[in-house]
């Protein structure tokens, strides 16, 4: 499944929605796709307000795919070049951090619910795949 969203927050919502019914279509239980879900959330978010300023006549790409073992979310923008694995580690926030400026921390939550994050820049998009392993595999249709 494809689908090209505005940079929008409601169209990563809409992504987000999609992701879900996806899942459900193939009786992958949701607990397995929440955390994907999330990812996706964090890292659509990111793009929309980072790479693409909120400019509703840009457009970003995201992409679906399964199998018996594995869910992937693709997304696909024509931002500068980002590559969020190579960003550095957010540390835990602790109660001395009530001054620290807000930001950084979605990329830490997308890593911590995915288990693989591969970046890669082809023909002047960021392609981002994340990847969650199936812990219990989807019962065939």
């Amino acid at each position: 499944m494809r689908l090209e969203l505005e940079a929008t927050p409601a169209a990563v919502m809409r992504a987000v929605e999609a992701l879900q019914a996806f899942g459900e279509a193939r009786h992958v239980p949701a607990g397995e796709v929440f955390g994907l879900a999330l990812a996706l959330e964090e890292c659509g978010s990111n793009i929309v307000n980072h790479a693409l300023g909120r400019d509703r006549t840009a457009h970003f790409h995201v992409g679906f795919e399964a199998d018996r073992h594995e869910l992937t979310v693709e997304l696909r923008d024509g931002g500068p070049a980002f590559d969020p694995t190579l960003a550095p580690a957010v540390a835990p926030a602790t109660a001395e951090d009530h001054d620290r400026p807000p930001g950084g921390w979605g990329i830490a939550l997308a890593r911590r619910h995915v288990d693989a994050m591969h970046y890669s820049r082809c023909a002047g998009e960021n392609i981002l795949r994340l990847t969650k392993r199936l812990a219990d595999p989807p019962k065939p249709s």
